[in-house]
């Protein structure tokens, strides 16, 4: 038996009575579809077998494999054995067929350690794939619904919550003005989103494979290796929320531990895979909702919500508002680097799909807008209510729901509460922590070849360590991780979208079996010039206590405006547009 393994039987063509013989063919990690089938009976030759099969629809894909010759004669078997350990270490791709997935069966054929792993941990039901393209046949989700759950359950949490104690905490500004930047910039947010999570049925990719037909082969590295480090950033910081509220009900329990019952129980689902992942967080969302509800009326009942602060003017509020606009679009946004990774298992569709885009959208839109809304709405009542600032500054955003429920409630239903918005974080950081494998494995073949499961292990180890130190200074990193995420996620739009819609001009612009082959995608050269062009544009917006550019300087003193992200989406689109003009006329491609 071949390395690689054979595919399963996917076409019977029946001519009578008598014996059935089967033709395979192969496939391997980096290799596409092959078509394995049982021919029609009385069969005596190939040729007659080919005449008779292709008067019937049915077409044959032959690939080279380890023990047979088709069409490279001249191979010596010497040469043949020492591809095959080349491809075994990862040092080569495997042979490629059209359409260039990788069926499920693959992953267990050989007797490497990696199909051992995989054979272990398949009795489990453990996720074999990473970011190899998915077959058609292996899509076994029916309703787009069940994308929008999926996303609905992600931002229904409480980390979506803590978004809301900005504009009063951080920003100075009143609920109206809060209200209204956190309905429009959820919109605009969630576009992209929507965008990139329809195309994950069209071709079967993961988003940042994905993201190699904008980046280029080796381009496309650089962004994995930015979306990880984003990855591993917002799942410390989604265990330190967790660990807070933990803290917030029983102040003799440590913060690490707190955030280790986040970490361990969001490695327990990742681990097991999207099937998982997608059972989860069908039915997470509804315990935070109920919660949440009960929040918004008894503070309501409360008398403590107070609408009316008083508006900014002049250039703290403007610099409140672009700062906080910002941080609202990037949150959302934000999600477009992860968007495919959780629709690839949908039907596949020779265009995107509406039904998923829009449950996409809703899916993101609305649990933002409602739980941002309600984290701003308590937050005013710390403007005017010392005891509720004591709460906050004690325990967070957790301090002040516990002191919005435990008054009214009782403290025994109100604790409970409180742990289960602490759980539902764990919906939000299965997203972040699944997705961190994806850009691991795209760094490289040899990344490739360690098994999916093994790098959620190791980045829940790193992140975990990284937010243990983060805990007492959560409201730093936060605010310091939203802008690092709004000025990488607009220099990655800005690339993706003028790709898709100047370049590309939609779905038919794409070849996807072309993802593993770098002579075929993009070279890379204007991306990454034009990656360094927005971080120029990023560098010249900013304005941080630690940094103010050159823009920010010139408009004023007092003007704290964080710019970055729009200027780095703008200084990103326009030098793509004519760096990637220039590169596909001189090396057409």
């Amino acid at each position: 038996m071949s390395r690689y393994g054979y595919t399963r039987v996917s076409n019977r063509v029946s001519g009578g009575t008598g014996w059935d013989h089967d033709y395979h063919s192969t496939h391997g990690r980096g290799g596409g579809r092959c078509t394995s089938f049982t021919t029609m009976s009385k069969v005596t030759s190939r040729k007659t077998f080919d005449r008779r099969a292709s008067k019937m629809g049915v077409h044959i894909y032959q690939q080279p494999t380890r023990e047979s010759d088709l069409g490279q004669s001249s191979a010596t078997a010497s040469e043949k054995d020492e591809a095959a350990v080349q491809v075994e270490n990862g040092d080569i791709d495997p042979p490629r067929n059209n359409e260039n997935v990788v069926h499920k069966e693959e992953f267990y054929a050989g007797n490497s350690i990696y199909a051992k792993l995989h054979r272990i941990t398949g009795r489990w039901g453990v996720e074999e794939r990473g970011i190899e393209r998915l077959p058609s046949d292996e899509r076994d989700a029916r309703k787009p619904m069940t994308v929008g759950i999926t996303w609905f359950s992600i931002n229904m949490t409480f980390v979506s919550l803590t978004l809301g104690v900005l504009p009063v905490a951080a920003y100075g500004l009143g609920f109206v003005d809060a209200a209204i930047l956190i309905i429009a910039f959820n919109f605009l947010g969630s576009l992209p989103v929507a965008l990139f999570s329809s195309l994950g049925p069209v071709f079967g990719l993961r988003q940042i494979p994905l993201s190699r037909f904008y980046f280029g082969y080796h381009g496309a590295k650089l962004a994995a290796l930015i979306n990880l480090a984003v990855c591993v950033a917002s799942s410390a910081i989604n265990a330190v929320v967790g660990a807070q509220l933990f803290h917030a009900i029983q102040p003799k329990m440590p913060g690490w531990a707190g955030i280790l019952i986040v970490s361990l129980t969001t490695l327990v689902i990742c681990t097991m895979g999207h099937r998982f992942v997608h059972t989860y967080e069908r039915y997470s969302w509804l315990p935070c909702f109920v919660v949440l509800l009960i929040v918004l009326g008894v503070f309501a009942r409360s008398g403590n919500f107070d609408p009316l602060l008083p508006l900014g003017t002049g250039t703290a509020e403007a610099s409140g508002v672009l700062s906080f606009a910002a941080s609202v679009y990037t949150f959302t946004a934000g999600w477009a680097a992860y968007a495919a990774d959780y629709s690839i298992y949908q039907p596949a569709d020779p265009k995107p799909s509406a039904a998923i885009f829009w449950w996409t959208f809703a899916g993101n839109f609305f649990p933002t807008v409602f739980t941002e809304l309600l984290g701003a709405a308590v937050m005013t009542a710390t403007v005017h209510r010392p005891d509720f600032q004591e709460a906050y500054d004690e325990a967070g955003l957790g301090g002040v729901f516990s002191h919005v429920l435990i008054p009214h409630v009782g403290k025994g239903f109100g604790t409970f509460c409180i742990v289960l918005l602490a759980l539902s974080i764990i919906g939000t950081n299965i997203a972040t922590v699944y997705s961190v494998s994806m850009s691991v494995q795209t760094l490289g073949r040899k990344t490739q070849r360690v098994p999916r499961f093994l790098w959620t292990l190791i980045s829940t180890v790193g992140y975990t360590a990284f937010a243990i130190p983060a805990y007492a200074e959560f409201s730093t990193y936060l605010e310091n991780l939203l802008l690092a995420m709004s000025y990488w996620i607009s220099i990655y739009l800005g690339i993706s979208l003028t790709e898709h819609y100047m370049f590309r001009r939609g779905v038919r612009g794409y070849k996807p079996e072309d993802y593993t082959d770098a002579k075929r995608l993009p070279p890379g050269y204007a991306a990454i010039a034009s990656f360094c062009v927005g971080a120029v544009g990023v560098a010249m917006g900013i304005a941080q206590e630690w940094y103010r550019g050159p823009v920010i300087k010139a408009v004023g003193e007092e003007f704290m405006g964080d710019l970055g992200c729009v200027f780095g989406f703008l200084f990103t689109t326009v030098s793509y547009m004519v760096l990637r003009t220039m590169e596909k006329r001189y090396l057409e491609r």
